[in-house]
């Protein structure tokens, strides 16, 4: 048993049989990339980190789904799959439009559920509404990109809204009984440790279901690489262990009840400019589960007192 509530065991309470996430990029842009907030995006930023190869927007959502389900269904067959709007802002857009992207992805048999990442500014009462009533039918979780608890970081990698504003959603969200996640970038520039704990602490006061942290990555082909190349004195990026004790302080302040979807994240080596810990991401997850369960044990049983001289 875990030390802490894992993502695969909460999918396990929701549904029989395994269950994977295919990735989809359903033609959305971005506040932050199209005028409206900004140009350029978050400092951070490039899509390609994070969009397999059958995620194309060529391809229909019906396609994506087919290829990714092709993708993984060799070792399982019988796996069902949640659609994962997961490139940029998947809720930017007319409602109409983004209920049939939705629906199109519900529609294959094959998917009991959605996983939908979006910004915090980007949801409206009306779309809201709309999820609430989907929710009540299929499994739905709404992901929120926080970043950071830190105002004047989120304004310095332009992330184009507040902190205020994203606990703010993640209340009216998880108010009309939708399940809400939020994601975490620990390690941004100019964080101190003791400010990268502090967002454990100010984030479990929100009403979320699930969370999701990674390091920071450097990416080529962004603002943050040129930034890193000009002041690398902003930066600290993590070796392995000291991550690691990073992730132990920090879950030991989370709130116990979050589910924690993932640890850390994994950019492909071509646009990976640091840190590259040579390690996959399941790897990474056991050496940090054993280190937990070590510490989780220490405590269930403490060593006997020493008795006096």
């Amino acid at each position: 048993m875990k030390a802490y509530k894992d993502f695969s065991t909460f999918l396990q309470g929701h549904f029989t049989g395994k269950v994977q996430k295919i990735s989809i990029h359903a033609g959305f842009t971005c506040p932050n990339r199209d005028g409206r907030k900004g140009f350029g995006g978050c400092t951070y930023c490039n899509n390609q980190t994070f969009s397999p190869e059958y995620c194309r927007t060529e391809k229909s959502i019906g396609k994506q789904l087919e290829e990714g389900i092709r993708f993984f269904s060799h070792k399982y067959p019988d796996m069902q799959y949640l659609a994962y709007f997961q490139a940029y802002t998947n809720t930017y857009g007319e409602l109409s439009a983004l209920k049939k992207k939705y629906e199109e992805a519900l529609s294959h048999p094959q998917v009991v559920g959605l996983i939908i990442g979006t910004r915090p500014d980007c949801v409206s009462e009306e779309l809201l509404d709309y999820f609430e009533e989907l929710s009540t039918n299929t499994f739905l979780l709404i992901e929120y990109g926080v970043e950071s608890t830190n105002e004047d970081t989120l304004q310095f990698i332009h992330r184009g809204h507040t902190y205020a504003e994203a606990a703010d959603v993640i209340r009216k969200t998880a108010r009309r009984g939708i399940m809400t996640g939020a994601h975490l970038i620990l390690g941004l520039p100019k964080e101190s440790k003791e400010m990268i704990l502090s967002h454990a602490d100010k984030i479990s006061e929100l009403p979320l279901t699930t969370i999701k942290l990674h390091q920071l990555q450097l990416i080529r082909y962004t603002q943050m690489a040129k930034q890193f190349e000009e002041h690398p004195e902003w930066f600290h990026l993590f070796e392995v262990e000291e991550y690691i004790d990073l992730l132990v302080d920090f879950v030991r302040r989370l709130n116990p009840d979050f589910v924690i979807e993932r640890f850390a994240s994994q950019s492909p080596k071509e646009l990976l400019i640091a840190p590259d810990w040579g390690l996959k991401n399941y790897e990474f997850t056991a050496m940090v589960d054993k280190r937990l369960s070590t510490l989780s044990n220490l405590c269930k049983h403490p060593a006997p007192p020493v008795p006096p001289l």
